[in-house]
């Protein structure tokens, strides 16, 4: 079952949390919501699941128009950040509560949330309560309650925000495993990018309650549309730059603008493995620091005229030959991307 918003506006007093976002998400595909903190996508996920009434829009799952439904007629399961579990519950009930509320009935019940531990990796927990569980357990459980009424959509507001870095990128993984064995429809909320991209199969980038740019996470690091996505999926350097004979100018180093005219006040924008750094005595910039990052390398360096540029490498990179704080080193970009200066006029 695939899911369509169309134009979905949400105001809180004078501010616009959400403005005019239209997308959709094809049936089994795992998305993301993806952006910086309080740029609206709880807010458009809550809209989806009636948690918050939109004031304009719609909001469709698999054809049929359902924000004028109630909830709980909606069919989605909700994940929340921090777990909302029941906590004089057992981690059974708390997995079958939606199960008993719709009647379903005791043997069906059980037979159901034993298989969702199974799903999930808690067999065995069923009678402990939420204090008893690690947080990644819980967070477990909560998604296995979700998941027990069978929604035709499954959201997940920030789901891994609460645990810590390491628990939270096994629960990435263990995320996507699940999805693939159970084939639901999904978005999830996230300001992380790495999860976004390594995880969903469709990302949407949300910015000040606007959409960005949707598209495949390949595409999106590939052909970012905006100076903001560009800055918001990877590490970049970015310059002011003027554009003259087709080539804008980062002190002595030239990167060719085919689409500019001579004249434009443009942003250039250089991810940080598409600058070739290597060691010149004659070069234009200093090596200020080497920091080892696991198998990579970045290496920060003053360029003349400009400024701070910082780059990465492999570790056993052949352009690591001789760099060292304090050499000199030539400076090429092997792609750049550039965008209009908002705060001028550009041809």
């Amino acid at each position: 079952m695939g899911i369509s918003v169309r134009s979905l506006r949400k105001k809180f007093g004078e501010f616009t949390a959400v403005d005019g976002v239209s997308f959709e998400v094809k049936d089994g595909q795992l998305a993301a919501l993806l952006g910086p903190s309080g740029g609206g996508k709880s807010t458009i996920l809550r809209m989806i699941a009636g948690l918050e009434a939109a004031d304009e829009g719609s909001v469709e799952l698999d054809g049929n128009r359902v924000d004028h439904l109630h909830t709980r007629k909606r069919d989605v399961g909700f994940v929340f950040q921090h777990y909302a579990l029941f906590r004089h519950m057992t981690v059974a009930e708390n997995i079958g509560f939606g199960l008993k509320v719709r009647n379903v009935k005791p043997a069906e019940r059980h037979l159901r949330v034993d298989r969702l531990l199974e799903l999930v990796g808690l067999v065995g927990f069923g009678r402990r309560l939420p204090h008893e569980l690690s947080g990644g357990q819980r967070q477990r459980v909560a998604l296995a309650r979700a998941l027990a009424p069978e929604p035709r959509l499954l959201l997940l507001d920030e789901p891994f925000g609460a645990v810590d870095a390491k628990v939270r990128e096994e629960l990435g993984r263990w995320l996507r495993r699940l999805h693939d064995e159970v084939h639901v429809t999904s978005i999830f909320v996230t300001h992380d990018q790495d999860e976004a991209f390594s995880l969903a199969d469709h990302v949407m980038i949300i910015n000040e309650g606007r959409l960005e740019q949707d598209g495949l996470p390949i595409e999106i690091l590939d052909h970012p549309k905006s100076e903001f996505v560009a800055r918001f999926v990877g590490d970049v350097n970015v310059f002011d730059s003027i554009v003259e004979g087709g080539v804008a100018t980062l002190g002595s180093v030239r990167v060719p603008v085919k689409k500019w005219a001579d004249g434009s006040r443009v942003r250039v924008v250089v991810r940080s493995y598409d600058f070739r750094f290597f060691r010149d005595d004659a070069g234009p910039a200093t090596v200020l620091r080497l920091t080892p990052l696991g198998d990579r390398v970045r290496v920060d360096a003053l360029l003349d005229g400009v400024g701070p540029v910082f780059a990465q490498f492999p570790r056993r990179s052949d352009l690591l030959k001789g760099v060292e704080p304090g050499c000199r080193i030539a400076v090429e970009v092997s792609h750049a991307r550039t965008y209009p200066r908002l705060d001028t006029a550009t041809s």
